[in-house]
């Protein structure tokens, strides 16, 4: 019998950007087949900026020792104090399907109701639809479209108040 290692969710820091960028890319890999569309990007100078952005968070997934999951949202600007988006949310895909989405999921929900977020709304490619199905089960409904709404899928989520 497999004992399953616990996932540790925790706030990224700087020194992980090197592996939230591979993540990044591996997650995303799986739904560009024909190769990611930004891949002259520095994948670790963006993460290390989200890590460091102020008003931002990134959390990160962690089981023996690797970063297997991360989440990426703030409050954009002109936006409504008590709104914020998911810009990015990624799985390892060897860790598909193993309770670290869900882990990762409750700790951004729970975040959001201890900093009096109402609503969160994401964007998911169109041909992606794992996440949505993943979004779905965790109460995600498709919302009006957003910009790029031929490529990708804007969802709402009420977030629960605290009790």
């Amino acid at each position: 019998m497999r004992t399953v290692m616990p996932t540790v969710i925790r706030s990224a820091l700087t020194a992980d950007a090197p592996a939230l960028a591979a993540l990044h890319a591996r997650a995303r890999a799986t739904y560009y087949p024909e190769g990611l569309p930004d891949e002259a990007v520095d994948g670790t100078a963006m993460w290390r900026a989200g890590v460091e952005r102020r008003g931002g968070h990134v959390l990160c997934a962690v089981r023996e020792g690797r970063i297997v999951g991360l989440a990426s949202f703030r409050t954009p600007d002109g936006e409504a104090a008590d709104t914020v988006t998911l810009f990015q949310f990624h799985v390892d895909p060897d860790h598909w399907r193993a309770g670290v989405g869900a882990a990762l999921h409750a700790a951004c929900v729970e975040e959001w109701r201890a900093d009096g977020i109402r609503e969160a709304t994401l964007d998911v490619h169109r041909e992606n639809t794992r996440a949505q199905a993943f979004y779905a089960r965790h109460g995600w409904r498709e919302a009006e479209p957003g910009e790029g709404a031929d490529t990708h899928l804007r969802m709402r989520l009420s977030v629960p108040a605290g009790e």
